[in-house]
C-alpha cells in the first residue's frame, strides 16, 4: 500500500523549506519535491551573496494586496522579530545595512543551511530533482504524478515562486496549475528589473554608483508613475 503524506510541497525555495520544517515539527508527514539539481539556488545569490533576509521595520504597509488584513493577519502570527530569534538560534552573524534590512555577515548558504536544520528537525523528506508531470484531486487525496512515480498527500503546497530568474530554474508551474483549477490569474509583470547599458553609456553614470535614494519613474505608452 502506498504512503499517503500529510503534505507534499512542490518547490525547495525559501517559503517551500520554511513551510516543510514548521509542518513537519507540528507532526507532520511532509515531502517536499523540487525541479533544480540545487535547493535554495535563489537565496544563495540573494543579497549579493549574503541574503536579506528580513527588514526590521517590515510591516502590512510595506505590501500590496487585494486583502489588506491577511498581510496583517500573517505578520501577526510570525514576525520579524521571530525570524531573526530563528537566526540567532543557529548562531548566524549579521548585520543591518541601511533602512532595516539585515544580511548574514558571512554567506547566504548559512540561511539554506538554517532551514534544512529546520527540515531536518521536522523529518522532513527532500527529493531533488524531480520532475512532476502532473497533479489531480482522486477519492478525496491528491495524485502527484512524477518520474519517480506517484505520491499520495491530503494537501499539496505550492511553493515554486514566480519567474523572476529563469537562469536558475524558475518556471510558470504554479501559473498554469493554478489555471487547471480555474483560479483566476492576473498576469505576471516584472516588478524588479535591471537596467542594462553599452559601455560608452554607462561611463556616464559612474558618478551614481552606490547611490540609493527614493524615486518617481514614468514607464510605458502611458505614462504609468512608480
Amino acid at each position: 500500500m502506498s504512503k499517503t503524506w500529510d503534505a507534499v510541497i512542490i518547490g525547495g525555495g525559501a517559503a517551500g523549506l520554511f513551510c516543510a520544517g514548521v509542518a513537519g515539527q507540528l507532526g507532520k508527514k511532509v515531502l517536499v519535491l523540487d525541479h533544480a539539481e540545487v535547493l535554495g539556488e535563489k537565496i544563495r545569490i540573494s543579497g549579493g551573496g549574503r541574503c536579506n533576509f528580513t527588514n526590521l521595520h517590515s510591516s502590512p504597509a510595506n505590501f500590496l494586496s487585494l486583502n489588506p488584513h491577511f498581510v496583517k493577519s500573517a505578520l501577526a502570527r510570525y514576525s520579524s522579530q521571530d525570524f531573526i530569534k530563528l537566526v540567532q538560534t543557529y548562531r548566524i552573524a549579521y548585520h543591518e545595512k541601511h533602512q532595516g534590512q539585515l544580511f548574514c555577515d558571512d554567506s547566504a548558504k548559512q540561511i539554506i543551511e538554517m532551514l534544512m536544520g529546520e527540515c531536518t528537525k521536522g523529518k522532513v523528506q527532500i527529493r531533488y530533482p524531480v520532475v512532476i508531470n502532473a497533479i489531480s484531486y482522486e477519492g478525496g487525496e491528491w495524485l502527484i504524478q512524477t518520474d519517480g512515480g506517484v505520491e499520495h498527500s491530503r494537501s499539496v503546497v505550492m511553493a515554486t515562486g514566480g519567474l523572476p530568474v529563469p537562469a536558475i530554474g524558475a518556471t510558470a508551474f504554479s501559473l498554469d496549475i493554478a489555471k487547471q483549477y480555474g483560479l483566476r490569474v492576473i498576469d505576471p509583470r516584472p516588478a524588479l528589473v535591471p537596467l542594462s547599458f553599452t559601455s560608452g553609456e554607462f561611463e556616464n553614470l559612474n558618478a551614481l554608483a552606490g547611490l540609493s535614494l527614493p524615486v518617481r519613474i514614468a514607464a510605458g505608452s502611458k505614462g504609468d508613475r512608480y
